[in-house]
């Protein structure tokens, strides 16, 4: 219990908002200020309401609301109900809405579909926002550069001012990359060590309900950030049960081959590639039957994505000695090009090989040697010494005398982010929501030369 308390004290001292709000004023038809007017602000997809009235001046506003589609209704002894739908709250936003009212009885009302602003008149920030629709419609297909879970933060490139490339090298209004600052359900999970490793401590794409960019003039509780401030909120469960499965997957069999190579098959190489990232989805009220329903009161949402890469990584292609070359057989290696004559007259050919036990004194004083047969050393002249060196060298893949050694090696990447989130409503204006995820890396991390792959395990928890 002592845990819990210093745990909840501690969002409240030091979370910063991901929360959006609705704000307006309520007037007649000749522009006069209604006040002591009822607000209701309704959820549309779970149901919880919050109950508000206007002050004297007509205004009123609804704070601390989740991301999603809200229903404002006013009502006011004297006039016609207003009933406003479809009204999009965003993360950390605040949206405006002025109502006219129209003279009429209680029990009538008119009823509109809000649209979007066009431009926020609420505050200075300049932000982006990016939902959840917009998460599963555009293509999102593994993270930019590195290989890895997808990653939310590669729609940077949506924003005005901002880019994004290889491994989360973010810019955003001429800033140094690395200095921008993650937020995820009002807590700070940017990376101490580094701000581009967010790839390996980032919430899953399916968790993701909504985030906001703000590249600048954001308020002043998101300080200790220049770079822009990515702002996440977590999805929620609804009164309606859903559920979801997926798997991205990448095959070397669907990639086209490498132009100007031959994999021994009269075919092009294909490196092996063996890319998965998949999981599932499952929300809604949390209800235990003859127990307890929670429609329009407690909420759970469950996901679990995994990402696995298990390749041959390809980088490029060397030159390596052949089979022959091993035993000493270089007569491969003649071309057949006379490049002149020594001082006893013989063809000197390109490639020749010459036998050092022939050396013998010319007539000139110069030194002659006699060349191998056909280009062949005697295995019994091999160093055995340079013959345990050169099994260390790898042999060659493919044929040919040059370019036939594919530069791979085993690659291996698995990412896990498991996540559960809990959500319940005392009242409309009391309300508390738990959410924890666990992200964990393990993989190969470069190469050692004359070894396997270095190994990298990270995990990051947030709770």
């Amino acid at each position: 219990m002592k845990l819990l308390s210093i745990f909840l004290f501690s969002l409240v001292a030091f979370a910063q908002s991901d929360r959006g709000t609705i704000s307006g004023t309520v007037s007649d038809p000749a522009g006069a200020l209604i006040p002591n007017a009822t607000v209701t602000v309704v959820n549309e997809a779970t149901g919880v309401k919050l109950a508000l009235r206007t002050t004297q001046t007509g205004n009123f506003s609804a704070p601390y609301l989740n991301a999603g589609l809200y229903e404002v209704t006013v009502a006011v002894q004297g006039f016609r109900k207003s009933v406003q739908k479809n009204v999009r709250v965003q993360v950390a936003q605040s949206s405006s809405l002025d109502i006219t009212l129209q003279i009429g009885s209680a029990t009538e009302s008119i009823s509109v579909t809000a649209e979007s602003a066009l431009l926020n008149t609420d505050s200075a920030a300049s932000s982006t926002t990016i939902n959840r629709e917009q998460l599963n419609q555009l293509p999102l297909n593994f993270a930019i550069g590195q290989g890895a879970i997808r990653n939310p933060l590669s729609f940077t490139q949506l924003t005005p001012g901002a880019s994004i490339n290889g491994w989360n090298n973010i810019k955003v209004n001429g800033a140094p990359a690395g200095t921008f600052k993650i937020i995820f359900e009002g807590q700070d999970s940017t990376s101490s060590l580094d701000g581009r490793v967010s790839d390996e401590s980032q919430p899953s794409v399916e968790a993701v309900e909504e985030f906001t960019l703000q590249t600048s003039n954001y308020s002043a509780e998101f300080g200790q950030v220049g770079g822009g401030l990515f702002n996440f909120t977590s999805r929620s469960g609804t009164n309606q049960f859903h559920s979801s499965v997926y798997d991205y997957f990448v095959n070397e069999a669907f990639n086209a081959g490498i132009p100007f190579t031959n994999n021994g098959n009269n075919g092009l190489v294909r490196p092996r590639a063996r890319r998965n990232n998949f999981g599932g989805t499952f929300g809604g009220p949390l209800t235990i039957p003859k127990l307890y329903n929670g429609q329009n009161k407690t909420f759970f949402f469950l996901n679990y994505e995994k990402y696995l890469n298990k390749e041959g990584k390809f980088d490029g292609f060397g030159t390596v000695p052949t089979d022959a070359y091993r035993n000493g057989d270089f007569s491969a290696a003649l071309t057949g090009r006379n490049l002149g004559t020594d001082g006893l007259g013989r063809p000197i050919l390109e490639n020749t090989i010459y036998d050092p036990r022939t050396s013998r004194t010319g007539a000139d004083g110069r030194i002659y040697r006699d060349a191998f047969p056909n280009n062949v050393i005697p295995t019994s002249l091999l160093d055995p010494v340079a013959l345990k060196i050169q099994a260390l060298v790898p042999k060659a893949s493919s044929a040919g005398l040059i370019n036939n050694f594919e530069r791979r090696y085993n690659f291996r990447k698995i990412q896990d982010i498991p996540s559960v989130k809990i959500d319940h409503n005392f009242t409309g204006s009391s309300r508390i929501s738990v959410y924890y995820s666990l992200q964990r890396t393990d993989k190969d991390n470069g190469q050692e030369g004359c070894g396997g792959p270095q190994k990298l395990d990270t995990k990051m928890v947030i709770a």
